[in-house]
């Protein structure tokens, strides 16, 4: 299993967990978050906005679907040919899964 977590423009939020639905991955964590990336911010006017707005969409998927889903997040979360602060997309190893309610340990894939 691995975690994918992405980091969207909040505009595309919505559609990217919407796409992910359509194609049968409905468990999706979803955080506002405010950062920067490269460009180190936004200059409008005078006024210099260190942070910018975003939202990061958190999920657990089964390593062999990751291919699928990471090219989903990215054709629906970029805008026109793609700019500065259309995201980031990062994914990790899971190595254990509980699940709260029965403490049951689901066993990640491999």
């Amino acid at each position: 299993m691995v975690m994918v977590r992405a980091i969207v423009r909040p505009e595309k939020a919505e559609e990217v967990m919407a796409a992910l639905m359509a194609e049968g991955f409905p468990a999706i964590t979803r955080i506002n978050v405010s950062g920067r990336g490269k460009q180190r911010g936004i200059k409008i006017g005078d006024v210099i906005y260190g942070e910018i707005s975003k939202e990061l969409l958190l999920m657990v998927i089964k390593s062999e679907d990751k291919n699928f889903v990471v090219r989903k997040i990215i054709e629906t979360a970029r805008t026109g040919g793609g700019s500065f602060g259309d995201g980031k997309i990062f994914v990790s190893p899971v190595e254990e899964v509980y699940t709260v309610s029965s403490g049951i340990r689901e066993a990640p894939d491999t």
